[in-house]
């Protein structure tokens, strides 16, 4: 099984995308994580969606046409999807109804500062992703609040629970996305 990791944010040290990391270690025996970066892509923009697209949205789609399913790590800004996120999103939302995004289960993690850990990114991008006929795991949110204190200076998740329940998260994924992938 190859999954695909796709961080809400671009920042050098962030947090989300080093819980990617974090989650592709507890990976069962067989299965891989590959990541997408979403600094390149350009802005969505119809007039360059067409047979030939700019080459990192290619790379984009190709890599989520390859996963048998989506881990999205993403902060939550302003209430809602960070626009990098959003833009990769509508990219590869194309076309309508038969896109790359279309049947690909995916789940959503949110690390935060605040004590809310990303609540409300996760609702908004499960709506974005009914729009594109995403499944999301259908589990509680699994959110990582006050995230600041989960990692120690080299970037390692060292917060005992967190990374308990990171674990069993992609336990779940894991047998999810192959219950998904067998129908």
């Amino acid at each position: 099984m190859k999954l695909l990791g796709i961080s809400g944010s671009i920042r050098k040290e962030s947090y989300n995308t080093r819980i990617l990391h974090a989650a592709a270690k507890c990976l069962p025996e067989g299965v891989t994580m590959s990541f997408s970066d979403c600094a390149d892509l350009p802005l969505y923009n119809n007039d360059l969606d067409q047979d030939i697209k700019p080459e990192s949205v290619e790379r984009l789609l190709r890599s989520i046409k390859d996963s048998d399913g989506l881990l999205i790590a993403t902060p939550e800004y302003n209430y809602s999807i960070p626009g990098v996120l959003k833009n990769a999103i509508d990219w590869a939302s194309r076309p309508g109804y038969k896109s790359v995004l279309a049947g690909k289960p995916a789940a959503i993690v949110s690390a935060s500062k605040s004590v809310v850990g990303g609540a409300r990114v996760q609702l908004h991008l499960r709506d974005v992703f009914s729009s594109t006929l995403t499944p999301v795991v259908p589990s509680p949110p699994f959110l990582v609040p006050l995230v600041q204190e989960k990692f120690n200076q080299q970037g390692e998740l060292v917060d005992a629970d967190t990374m308990r329940r990171l674990d069993r998260y992609m336990q779940d994924l894991v047998k999810w996305v192959g219950r998904m992938n067998d129908r």
